[in-house]
């Protein structure tokens, strides 16, 4: 499939979407993200997509709560060591499907079970809509195509809509999100969703997060970033795009700027120390 057009996909697998469907190029959220940390990164994990264990539960719990996405293949293996199982596991991701091994899944079963139990987040996925949604426009300031892949995105009703996005997380608990929130660019994720939905079906979209935590009892939470934290995120948004527009154009893909950095102790450790000046 080849994207030519602005508008919603229905249906569309992983390996199609992470390909880059459309016919001139395109960025994600997650591309943009990296592109900020370093375009010479972003070039390179472009060129060379390399499917990660650590994202496989992330995968299962979001099959087996929204009903969609790569499907769970069980491997009867104690550990990934042996060169039967991770053969095993090559094959898998090869037929573009999830590994697990059979004793790790029952946590994803239970994470599942959590989300579905918790009355906020039950109430957002019931909603009519339809879940896995690759969104495809051109940015009018820039011309440059962006793609988004929305979790669960309800039926259009009235111009407005609730988008969500499922993780799982160390840790659910608001307070501990608007770090990894800060972190990982959640802030420019929940902005890209939203710009990207306006440019699609014209929505005024919210955007909110169902976090489940990895580990017993699977505590869940129901997260909306607010205003503030949406400006940065539309700020950094914007210059991720600005970003890549120039580098593409001039097919340059710079590294760190070549000098000798002078860097200070992180605050937190010069507390430790008591040599705050």
């Amino acid at each position: 499939m080849t994207i030519t057009k602005p508008g919603i996909v229905d249906g569309m697998t992983d390996a199609e979407y992470h390909g880059d469907p459309v016919e001139y190029g395109s960025i994600s959220s997650s591309g943009a993200r990296t592109l900020l940390k370093s375009p010479a990164l972003y070039q390179w994990e472009r060129t060379h997509r390399v499917e990660k264990t650590t994202y496989d539960v992330g995968h299962a719990v979001h099959a087996a709560v929204l009903g969609v996405g790569a499907d769970v293949v069980l491997l009867d293996f104690e550990t990934y060591r042996t060169k039967a199982a991770q053969e095993a596991k090559a094959d898998v991701y090869a037929d573009g499907k999830t590994p697990m091994l059979t004793k790790d899944y029952a946590p994803v079963v239970a994470m599942s079970e959590a989300v579905l139990a918790y009355p906020p987040a039950r109430a957002l996925l019931e909603k009519p809509g339809k879940s896995e949604q690759s969104l495809f426009a051109p940015d009018p300031e820039t011309g440059v195509w962006l793609r988004a892949r929305i979790d669960r995105l309800p039926d259009q009703d009235s111009g407005q809509s609730v988008a969500i996005d499922l993780k799982t997380s160390v840790s659910a608990d608001p307070s501990e999100f608007a770090k990894s929130a800060a972190e990982y660019g959640y802030d420019i994720q929940s902005e890209w969703y939203k710009h990207s939905l306006r440019l699609t079906r014209g929505d005024d979209a919210d955007f909110l997060f169902i976090v489940v935590e990895k580990t017993a009892p699977y505590l869940v939470s129901v997260i909306e970033l607010d205003a503030e934290f949406a400006a940065i995120g539309r700020q950094r948004m914007r210059r991720s795009i600005d970003t890549f527009k120039t580098c593409r154009d001039a097919n340059e893909w710079p590294g760190y700027e070549p000098i000798v950095h002078l860097v200070d102790p992180p605050r937190w450790l010069a507390y430790q120390e008591d040599m705050v000046l």
